[in-house]
């Protein structure tokens, strides 16, 4: 089988070998060790860092760059109006030339995807829409144009698309799916934490506007100026960095909260096995993987309500849900805190649900994906 994957996450050349962001790497992967040949089909970055990137593992990989396109600001999409020629081309000829399409979405590249594998109704064709597909939620038009084209059975035929969460009133080729981070041979005791004293908070992912980072380090000071000792890490990077180290020296937190910037999965991991809580109060997820994988080694998320968030927490058995209104979440969270009984068993449920999605069962289920 001939794989073709369709992605927008920026690829790297070095070493003789081809990079690409660890997470989403690992699991390409797995659908790869189902397939004979495999070309990627993605744009090429500047900026690479080993800490963030993986490599592929197969023998027979052909890479075909793209340029790399934006569709903000009237300057940007007269300069893509220029690519989207030879763009639509190569995704054209790609197409073609595979047995089995693979989407990524949402993206610009998985939008272009979308459109082209219209001409190809006969082809299998796979897609991981990685983004929130709740129906109700605010999305850029051109995460919506993506998830009505997948949806339209129409237009978008012989294809399956994998999407986070159980969403009622959907087409039948959208299929509820999971992703995972950890095998089952790699699962361990989990760490027993003291919630009476220092807590240990964490925040993994881009420092972005759409994470929202300086809502984590707000939440933890202001829990500190209720009397309880915390000390919050940041691990990631991004544009709000600058902006975020002001803030911290703002607040005098140098002695409280500090910045690791990437760091690779090990560290991660670690970071994760001893802290008491994951702090993620994104804008918006997909399958926040930050939320699992802290879950996996039993450090309690505080999170979200948005896309399949509610569901990951068990609606707040397994997690704390922060809602807009902010000195309900900071009270709410403090007066929890005493009840360090209800903490220990939320930890060990959250570890007990996430630790049902293994890579393992992830690969069996690709493989049955790919074979139907």
């Amino acid at each position: 089988m001939k794989f073709l994957v369709i992605s927008h996450a920026f690829h790297y050349k070095r070493f003789g070998q081809l990079w690409s962001y660890a997470p989403y790497v690992r699991e390409i992967n797995l659908w790869l060790k189902h397939v004979n040949a495999v070309e990627i089909l993605a744009p090429v970055g500047r900026e690479f860092e080993e800490n963030i990137n993986s490599t592929y593992n197969h023998q027979n990989l052909k890479f075909t760059e793209v340029p790399a396109f934006s569709l903000l600001g009237v300057t940007a999409m007269l300069t893509t109006l220029l690519k989207l020629p030879g763009i639509l081309l190569k995704i054209y000829q790609a197409m073609k030339r595979a047995d089995h399409i693979h989407l990524r979405c949402p993206g610009n590249m998985g939008l272009l995807g979308c459109l082209v594998q219209v001409l190809f109704p006969s082809k299998p064709k796979t897609a991981k829409y990685a983004g929130n597909w709740d129906p109700k939620s605010k999305q850029p038009w051109s995460y919506n144009l993506q998830k009505w084209i997948l949806s339209n059975t129409l237009l978008t035929k012989n294809m399956k698309v994998l999407v986070y969460g159980d969403w009622p009133a959907q087409s039948k080729n959208i299929k509820s799916f999971f992703t995972a981070s950890y095998f089952q041979s790699e699962i361990e005791p989990l760490y027993i934490r003291n919630y009476s004293k220092t807590l240990h908070f964490c925040f993994v992912g881009s420092l972005s506007v759409g994470k929202q980072p300086e809502l984590a380090l707000d939440f933890i000071h202001r829990i500190r100026k209720l009397g309880k000792e915390c000390v919050l890490h940041f691990y990631g990077e991004g544009v709000l960095r600058k902006e975020l180290e002001n803030k911290i020296k703002e607040k005098n937190a140098q002695n409280w909260a500090f910045m690791y910037g990437n760091q690779p999965k090990e560290q991660i991991k670690k970071a994760l096995y001893y802290s008491h809580f994951l702090i993620l109060p994104s804008k918006s997820e997909g399958w926040p993987k930050a939320v699992a994988e802290a879950m996996f080694w039993g450090c309690i998320p505080i999170a979200t309500r948005v896309s399949c968030v509610p569901w990951m927490l068990g609606h707040g058995e397994r997690g704390f849900l922060l809602d807009e209104n902010f000195d309900k979440n900071v009270y709410g969270f403090k007066n929890n805190l005493k009840k360090t009984q209800e903490l220990e068993k939320m930890s060990k449920q959250s570890a007990k649900w996430s630790r049902q999605y293994t890579l393992d069962d992830f690969e069996t289920k690709l493989y049955k994906l790919m074979h139907q």
